[in-house]
């Protein structure tokens, strides 16, 4: 299992690719697109702090198998969320 500090790498990594897109689809945007791409920037800064908490905060400390499942569970769920995000960037863009 990969460590807590790894993780945290991770989630600042990802989330920092997703804003930046973001900034850059904002510079070369205006209008309402513009306006949506930094509505998801507030939300994409919102799920970073989140994601961030979850990492400090694992349930069932005392148990390592709930531990490692549950470390598991916020990485698959990281990546569904960032990759919902990015998702979401696109479909502004082909509007």
């Amino acid at each position: 299992m990969a460590s807590i500090k790894d993780l945290k790498k991770d989630i600042d990594y990802l989330f920092f690719e997703l804003i930046s897109d973001c900034f850059m689809f904002t510079s070369l945007h205006d209008g309402e697109k513009r306006d949506k791409a930094q509505n998801l920037i507030e939300e994409a800064v919102s799920m970073r702090n989140e994601f961030i908490d979850r990492v400090n905060n694992p349930d069932g400390k005392d148990n390592p198998a709930i531990v490692k499942a549950y470390y598991s569970a916020l990485r698959k769920d990281l990546f569904e969320k960032v990759d919902g995000y990015f998702q979401r960037l696109s479909s502004i863009t082909k509007e």
